[in-house]
């Protein structure tokens, strides 16, 4: 009934058109090389804000984000550079197919996979979000705590090469969340004597910083390193869309496979895409009759990665709704969205807002059929769309950027800082300091420090409290077990007498 009555929300013109126009972006920015979801969703807070639709907006982003996922792999295909890192697995068998003049036929696997991927994950995501939801009303405040540490260590331990530069990621964030006035003590926190700052670092320009115009210079920068020879597309041939008898044959169970992947991995604290992308790859080279097409063009190769990193995306929204846990830069992004309507992702959400909760969710639904539309049918558009000049791009980016922050805010002084945060994202970037820490640090650092304050008041000051509660203690085990998980490789083949330099990790653009 629920699921129903979320239907009845979304199939309104209103909402419709804004699922299509969410789906649309989302594909657009996936084709781009560099340019993300987050980084698009960044962008278009500022506007969003000014909608007063949350069910609206926050549809729009959730088909941005899906769009992206499905759009990724037209460019990992035609030009061997993936639009964001969980395209990078179809990248490997994609080009390869595209070289020997089946790009039509990589393009319909990953966008079918992605269909398939994306309708079973949804089904999955309507069944687990409430009763997930009733579990997490029995959550005390030492709970979220410990909570919101192992979303942050999980992610920081598992994104970028060094635990070292993640850690000081995170500190960065947890930095920029902490300035302002305390709501405690009234004390002024790294204000530096700006009165400006006193309110704190709105989240949209901290946001739009990271994100828009950080991501947008570092590319700015690397322009001539970007190719710019796209894989032609063959004429049409037999089969139905665009897939002969065989590559249906070898396609369908890599989907279901890579399903089976990718939600359960989407939900958990570290949240990417990457990593079930590339086992959905080595399950599917394991198992597979035509080992010798591997490297030359496999199309498991991309029917199971795709359709893992497109159930990754539902698995993402577990947590999200439920608990209120970001668990990737993208679903950070999207909380923000939430906060600005006053809304608090998490059990109460369910009990609050249903309407708006599984209206979001049957939109994931009816984006997954717009999305099947817009890139089989549509695809020499987005092929075309790879032609678009890349400096008259980015600098539009740009200027959207800061017409964005300024409309928000009315501060000059908040561009300066959008701009301060956007060139440190840059060295960030170019010295390989993950990104997903920081917006991590920035909206779960307060929440984690109201509810560490709040379970200690409970508690009479009782730092007992975090050890003494069952499900506190399992949450921080957890976290300090997780700083060891990228060397789990190391361990296991340590274990079967094996020299092993392999780290788990994955990148922070999901």
């Amino acid at each position: 009934m629920d699921l129903l009555s979320g239907f009845g929300t979304v199939l309104t013109w209103e909402n419709l058109l804004y699922a299509a126009i969410g789906v649309t972006i989302g594909t657009l920015v996936g084709v781009l090389p560099g340019i993300g979801p987050a980084l698009t969703i960044a962008l278009l807070l500022p506007v969003a804000l000014q909608l007063d639709d949350p069910t609206g907006t926050l549809i729009m982003f959730a088909g941005i984000y899906a769009g992206a996922m499905y759009g990724g792999s037209t460019t990992s295909i035609l030009l061997n550079t993936p639009g964001e890192s969980a395209s990078v697995a179809t990248s490997i068998e994609g080009y390869q197919m595209a070289r020997n003049g089946r790009a039509r036929s990589a393009l319909a696997t990953a966008a079918i996979g992605s269909f398939v991927a994306g309708t079973i994950s949804t089904i999955l995501l309507a069944f687990v979000a409430a009763p997930m939801a009733r579990v997490a009303v029995t959550f005390r405040a030492s709970d979220y705590f410990a909570l919101a540490v192992l979303a942050m260590v999980t992610v920081t331990a598992m994104v970028g090469a060094s635990l070292v530069r993640g850690l000081m990621s995170l500190t960065f964030g947890l930095f920029l969340g902490l300035i302002g006035i305390d709501s405690l003590t009234g004390q002024a926190r790294f204000t530096f004597g700006v009165p400006e700052l006193l309110d704190g670092v709105d989240i949209v320009t901290i946001i739009v910083g990271l994100f828009a115009i950080g991501e947008t210079l570092f590319i700015a920068l690397r322009l001539r390193d970007l190719p710019a020879h796209v894989t032609p597309l063959e004429p049409p041939g037999k089969g139905f869309a665009w897939l002969s008898r065989s590559d249906w044959s070898r396609s369908w169970r890599p989907w279901l496979r890579g399903t089976a992947l990718g939600f359960p991995f989407g939900a958990l604290p570290s949240g990417g895409a990457e990593i079930p992308t590339f086992v959905s790859y080595t399950l599917e080279k394991r198992r597979s009759k035509h080992p010798e097409e591997w490297g030359n063009g496999a199309i498991e190769g991309v029917a199971g990665p795709e359709a893992a990193n497109n159930a990754s995306f539902s698995g993402v929204l577990v947590p999200l709704l439920t608990l209120g846990i970001p668990t990737s830069a993208t679903a950070a992004v999207m909380l923000a969205a939430f906060g600005y309507f006053d809304l608090a992702p998490g059990p109460q959400l369910f009990e609050k807002s249903p309407d708006l909760v599984w209206g979001l969710i049957a939109s994931l639904f009816i984006g997954n059929v717009m999305l099947l539309a817009l890139n089989l049918p549509m695809i020499r558009i987005w092929v075309k769309v790879l032609r678009i000049p890349r400096p008259l791009l980015y600098t539009g980016i740009l200027v959207f950027a800061t017409l964005g922050v300024y409309a928000v805010s009315g501060s000059i002084v908040d561009v300066f800082i959008a701009f301060t945060i956007g060139v440190i994202a840059v060295f960030m970037r170019r010295f390989e300091f993950p990104i997903a820490p920081v917006i991590l640090g920035v909206i779960l650092g307060p929440m984690m420090e109201i509810q560490f304050r709040r379970a200690l008041l409970l508690a009479d000051n009782d730092l007992t409290i975090f050890v003494r509660r069952p499900l506190t203690l399992v949450l921080l085990l957890l976290a300090v077990a997780a700083l060891g998980l990228p060397h789990l490789p190391k361990l296991i083949a340590r274990i079967k007498g094996r020299e092993s330099t392999e780290r788990l990790a994955f990148s922070d653009e999901d």
